[in-house]
């Protein structure tokens, strides 16, 4: 396919009537008077801020014995190229607000949209995305993330990973949501935490509760864990797996239904910048601990073995929690009460029955 090729620089008009007249020793005013122009009406040209008419174009020829059109011609080159370069201007400004509102990269490499030569495509694959009619809008979502704040995550990724949640949503279908009726299906969800294999169990069981289950890995630098927040007055629990464990996985599934079971309505996203773990994570938090382990009897299993917890005596707990013991190894990782590097065979992945 062969390719136009446009002149890096093209000279004004007027830089080129400037030659000429130095080539025959003339000044401004020498042809101003040949051609009956006033000598503003030569310096504007000169200067560029004047154009080449038709008529000043003849005037040209006769006084330099060249053609009209070759004159025309050097205005409306010129005129082109400063053409082409406002518009490649502008299609930077747009892919430049384009980038900033979503981390393109990421979302090609997820096959999220597809990345083209096209602008005007481009531009449109990612206002679907964001369910927006244009770049200039703001998208917004309200919901409550658990993630890292340390690590200055970025908001254009959370949102981007946000938005992909909700497209998934949409398209299931789910019953009824009922407050009262998740409440007291809290220890119905919780049978299936002995087992790593049955967390297999938990999305079903979500979707008839009225509660959207989804799973989205989360993006580079947004440090996600899970979010919660509402699709058409119907709750959304969303993970990422960052973690793939049994102990974080239940911990986070427990944390976002907290939020639901709470009441809790969720932050904007463009706002999370400034959050802390404020009152409503504070509360998840500790619902999402006393669900998983029974406070007091944790505090008696950790007073008769502290400080040394052999993997049998986790072991023997959680069977008498009816818990995986990597929920109980997580919790006293957690608590700072067995290193981190200790017993991690216990904390298996669960990715693969999800």
């Amino acid at each position: 396919m062969s390719q136009s090729l446009a002149p890096a620089r093209v000279p004004t008009p007027g830089r080129i009537l400037s030659r000429e007249l130095e080539a025959r020793g003339w000044t401004q005013k020498d042809l101003a008077d040949i051609t009956g122009r006033p000598p503003q009406t030569i310096n504007e040209i000169i200067q560029a801020k004047k154009q080449i008419t038709p008529e000043t174009a003849l005037d040209f020829a006769g006084a330099f014995g060249t053609s009209a059109e070759f004159w025309t011609n050097l205005e409306t080159n010129y005129r082109l190229h400063l053409a082409r370069k406002e518009n490649q201007s502008q299609e930077i400004t747009r892919k430049s607000q384009i980038y900033n509102l979503a981390p393109i990269a990421e979302l090609t490499k997820r096959g999220w949209i597809h990345l083209s030569d096209s602008l005007e495509e481009l531009e449109r694959q990612v206002c679907n995305f964001y369910g927006i009619s244009s770049i200039d809008e703001t998208p917004k979502l309200t919901l409550n993330f658990r993630c890292s704040q340390e690590r200055n995550p970025e908001a254009i990724a959370q949102l981007a990973w946000a938005k992909q949640v909700e497209n998934i949503a949409r398209q299931q279908r789910v019953c009824k949501f009922d407050l009262a009726q998740l409440k007291a299906a809290i220890p119905t969800i919780l049978t299936f935490a002995e087992k790593a294999e049955d967390v297999k169990q938990i999305p079903d069981l979500l979707l008839s509760l009225g509660v959207h289950f989804v799973v989205v890995p989360h993006l580079s630098k947004t440090y996600l864990d899970g979010a919660a927040f509402y699709l058409a007055e119907r709750p959304v629990v969303a993970l990422t797996l960052r973690y793939d464990r049994v102990d974080a996985f239940w911990f986070t599934l427990m944390h976002e239904l907290g939020h639901i079971v709470a009441g809790h309505q969720g932050s904007y996203l463009d706002d999370l910048g400034n959050l802390d773990v404020n009152e409503e994570e504070a509360e998840a938090n500790q619902l999402a601990a006393n669900w998983l382990i029974d406070p007091l009897a944790l505090q008696e299993f950790v007073v008769k073995h502290k400080p040394t917890f052999s993997r049998k005596a986790i072991e023997e707990f959680a069977r008498s929690q009816k818990r995986h013991s990597g929920i109980i190894l997580g919790r006293l990782h957690n608590e700072q009460l067995v290193p981190h590097r200790n017993l991690r065979s216990l904390l298996v992945k669960v990715s693969a029955f999800l």
